[in-house]
């Protein structure tokens, strides 16, 4: 008795992917990756004490400004300080400093970008608008 031919052409099909190599996407990767590997390889920072970089719990205030103060120091004279920034505040990093900026003043970055955006916006009457 001859098979359907539903099971006929999923037979095809299984000999088809056994006898050819699968097709395999290249992944995706930013263009100065592909350049020079990525950015967060020349970073200072991989050389240095993480605990430099993220506060640990319940740290002191006066601890805290002096270790903020020392990570800066740190970002400062990095190559790639304008590359972390930009993915610290991309992805957005909620702790620690990256590209020389503490998490609150990222919060303070992100929210001058989103009131920029928003005033260059077509159609909005600008911030008097929105205060409302």
């Amino acid at each position: 008795m001859p098979h359907p031919p539903h099971q006929s052409l999923q037979a095809a099909a299984v000999q088809s992917l056994q006898t050819r190599p699968a097709a395999v996407p290249k992944p995706r990767v930013a263009a100065r990756e592909e350049e020079d590997g990525p950015w967060h390889t020349e970073a200072v920072c991989r050389r240095d004490e993480a605990g430099l970089f993220f506060a640990p719990s319940k740290e002191p205030t006066a601890a805290r400004l002096a270790r903020e103060e020392a990570a800066k120091r740190v970002c400062a004279r990095c190559p790639v300080m304008v590359a972390c920034r930009e993915h610290a505040l991309l992805q957005p990093e909620p702790y620690g400093v990256w590209g020389g900026l503490t998490a609150a003043e990222r919060r303070v970055v992100l929210g001058r970008r989103r009131r920029r955006a928003a005033e260059l916006l077509p159609g909005t009457a600008g911030p008097v608008a929105a205060a409302g």
